[in-house]
C-alpha cells in the first residue's frame, strides 16, 4: 500500500513538472511571435568574451531586402518554406556524408537554428539537441515562416568587428567615434542590420544580391572565416548560382 502510494505522489509530481515546463515554453514561445527578443545567451556570451557590447539592431521582416532573405535561405535551407522544421532530405545526406569520414557536416534548418540561437545555450549535447527539437516544432506551430525568419536575420551572427574604430550610432545610422576605450575595442557583430552598417555602410532594406551572398557566406563560421577567405568565396559563388537559378522559387 505504501508502494503505491508513493508512485501515486512520484507519479503526480513528475506529471506537474512536465506541465509546468510545457507552459513556460508555450508562454515564451507565443510572447516571441509579438516580443523581439531582447537578447540571446550567444549574445550575452559573445559580449562576455570581448568585455563589449555588440552591434544590434533589430530591424522588422519588411525592412530587410529580400536580396538577403534570398540569401541566406539559398546558404542555409533552401527547402525553408516547404519544410516543418527539420529537412530529412538534408539529415539523410549528412548522415551518409559523415559516415564515409571527411569533415563532419550538418543538416540544421533556419528554424532549428533559430530555435537553438533563441532559447538554449552553446554547446552539444542530447539533451540540447532534444530541447531544441522541442522548440523547432514549437515556433514552426505557432510563428509564420515569416517571423521566423525575421528573428534569424536579426540574431544571427555575422563575425567581429576587425577594425577599431567603429561604433553604432542609431539614431542616423552613421559610424562614430563617441568612446575611445569602447570603439578600440574588438566587438561581436549579430543581425542582418549591424552587419550591413560595419561591412557595406548602409541600411540591411538596401543590400545587393552581391552584398547579402557576401553576408550569407561567412554565416557557417562566422568567426573563423572572412569574406575574402577561400571557404567564404566558394560558398558566395553557389549562392549566387542558387539566388540565379531557383532564387524567385524558394522564396516565401
Amino acid at each position: 500500500m505504501l508502494t503505491l502510494l508513493l508512485f501515486r505522489t512520484i507519479f503526480k509530481w513528475i506529471f506537474r513538472i512536465i506541465l509546468a515546463f510545457v507552459s513556460i515554453c508555450l508562454l515564451w514561445v507565443v510572447a516571441y511571435r509579438f516580443i523581439n527578443p531582447p537578447t540571446t545567451l550567444l549574445i550575452q556570451s559573445r559580449q562576455g568574451e570581448y568585455s563589449t557590447s555588440a552591434l544590434q539592431e533589430w530591424v522588422e521582416y519588411d525592412q530587410i531586402a529580400d536580396n538577403m532573405k534570398m540569401a541566406v535561405i539559398c546558404g542555409e535551407d533552401q527547402r525553408f518554406k516547404d519544410h516543418m522544421g527539420f529537412d530529412f532530405k538534408a539529415i539523410e545526406k549528412a548522415i551518409e556524408h559523415n559516415i564515409k569520414g571527411g569533415k563532419t557536416r550538418g543538416a540544421s534548418t533556419i528554424s532549428q537554428q533559430t530555435a537553438k540561437n533563441i532559447f538554449l545555450w552553446e554547446g552539444r549535447s542530447w539533451v540540447r539537441k532534444g530541447l531544441e527539437v522541442w522548440f523547432t516544432l514549437l515556433i514552426e506551430g505557432l510563428w509564420s515562416k515569416e517571423r521566423i525568419l525575421e528573428v534569424y536575420l536579426n540574431i544571427i551572427e555575422l563575425g567581429p568587428t576587425e577594425d577599431s574604430l567603429y561604433k553604432y550610432k542609431q539614431t542616423d545610422r552613421t559610424p562614430v567615434n563617441e568612446n575611445a576605450e569602447e570603439s578600440n575595442k574588438i566587438r561581436p557583430i549579430f543581425g542582418v542590420e549591424a552587419a550591413a552598417q560595419y561591412y557595406f555602410n548602409k541600411s540591411a532594406s538596401s543590400l545587393t544580391k552581391t552584398q547579402s551572398a557576401k553576408l550569407a557566406s561567412i554565416l557557417p563560421c562566422p568567426r573563423s572565416c572572412g569574406m575574402n577567405s577561400a571557404f567564404a568565396i566558394n560558398h558566395r559563388a553557389f549562392i549566387l548560382r542558387c539566388m540565379r537559378r531557383w532564387g524567385k522559387k524558394i522564396m516565401l
